[in-house]
């Protein structure tokens, strides 16, 4: 039986999402742990970064992911939001690279198509579409932690080839 784990990153400065899934041939793939890095809006970016690097090597150390799969950087109108975002996903490869973990990008219209079969999906739609693939009570809180474990779960769909025996 195959077993992998996917890391599923929803980069950001000031909220990072991650979540892990255990994806096993013949078996409902499952959470592990998901959740969101946060630092304090007013702190210097270096130190925030700091924060997200130790975070996400403490979540690598725990889960032993196989594979990482991150949320590709989309800018709408705010520039200086989309650099802090990019520097905060730059952590987040970097964390994947140090441990020889493959990175694995995805836009947010193919992961929000790939789980809902819509490219402008709403969180309230992500969020639901994501506790159904992973046959949970609950929706998974906050979307940013529900984000990371939609990115997870599309490169598990994307690459399905990888999962058979």
């Amino acid at each position: 039986m195959s077993t992998k784990k996917v890391l599923g990153i929803d980069p950001g400065t000031g909220i990072c999402g991650f979540g892990v899934v255990k994806f096993t041939t013949h078996k409902q793939p499952h959470m592990i742990t998901a959740g969101v890095i946060t630092t304090p809006a007013h702190t210097p970016v270096a130190d925030r970064l700091l924060d997200i690097y130790e975070s996400l090597e403490q979540i690598v150390a725990e889960t032993e992911p196989d594979e990482v799969s991150i949320e590709k950087l989309f800018f709408n109108n705010n520039i200086t939001t989309g650099i802090s975002v990019a520097e905060a996903r730059g952590v987040c490869m970097l964390v994947a690279r140090k441990h020889n973990i493959p990175i694995y990008e995805y836009t947010p219209l193919q992961i929000k198509q790939t789980l809902t079969g819509y490219g402008r999906a709403a969180k309230k739609d992500m969020q639901e579409a994501v506790r159904k693939y992973l046959n949970m009570k609950e929706i998974v809180k906050p979307d940013d932690a529900a984000d990371a474990l939609a990115a997870a779960i599309t490169h598990a769909l994307m690459s399905r080839i990888q999962y058979r025996d």
